[in-house]
């Protein structure tokens, strides 16, 4: 599970996935509840066109009374998106989204403590996580509350991102759950934005160890 992230500012966002329409973001530390930036398609659009939205990193579901839910809703696990009441709905409507990150942060337990290591792109790029998003109206206001999601996979057989998170001495080593958030090559946006369900599906996946770039933040 992610819980913090660096986000990198609006017009490097928009030159990196050639979106219009600038957005006044400045970049910085993300953390769930607080106002972070995604990347979706256009409602409405006659054509393929992408938007950059600010909203609460946290996905407020339709049903939610309030727009602070009171469960922790800033990550989804990908294998549940089809059964779970909170993220059902955006995932079979097609709500993907893009999280633009330069870095995310994650415990390692190796050690007996948490340690944050901090994971960028080998290659020097920014990540663009997957994600779902929603928008909620306040009935008694009218006011639209934008949010979003970010995706989680399995990760127990993976050579680096099983290293992450405090384990369960209940579980088995390959039955811990460790997860992994989901980056999407910057070829497959399009997919991921546009194209169908079961096309998306397919880009669930993990990404190999050798294109993390990670240390130790301590």
């Amino acid at each position: 599970m992610c819980n913090r992230y660096v986000s990198p500012e609006a017009g490097d966002m928009e030159r990196y996935w050639h979106i219009g329409a600038r957005q006044p973001w400045r970049g910085g530390e993300i953390y769930p509840r607080r106002p972070g930036p995604f990347i979706r398609r256009v409602r409405d659009a006659t054509e393929p066109a992408a938007e950059l939205v600010i909203g609460q990193w946290g996905l407020i579901p339709w049903f939610a009374k309030t727009p602070t839910p009171t469960y922790s809703t800033n990550n989804a696990r990908s294998e549940e998106l089809a059964q779970k009441a909170t993220f059902k709905d955006p995932w079979r409507y097609g709500k993907r989204c893009i999280i633009p990150a330069l870095s995310f942060d994650e415990p390692c337990w190796e050690t007996g403590k948490n340690i944050w290591w901090r994971f960028w792109r080998a290659d020097g790029e920014p990540w663009g996580l997957a994600g779902l998003w929603n928008a909620w109206t306040d009935k008694a206001s009218g006011e639209i509350h934008e949010s979003y999601t970010m995706l989680t996979i399995n990760a127990d057989a993976h050579p680096l991102m099983s290293r992450m998170h405090k384990p369960d001495p209940k579980l088995a080593p390959d039955q811990q759950d460790k997860r992994s958030v989901i980056p999407i090559a910057r070829e497959d946006v399009d997919l991921w934005l546009y194209g169908t369900g079961e096309q998306a599906q397919q880009l669930l996946r993990l990404s190999p160890a050798d294109q993390f770039d990670a240390k130790p933040l301590a």
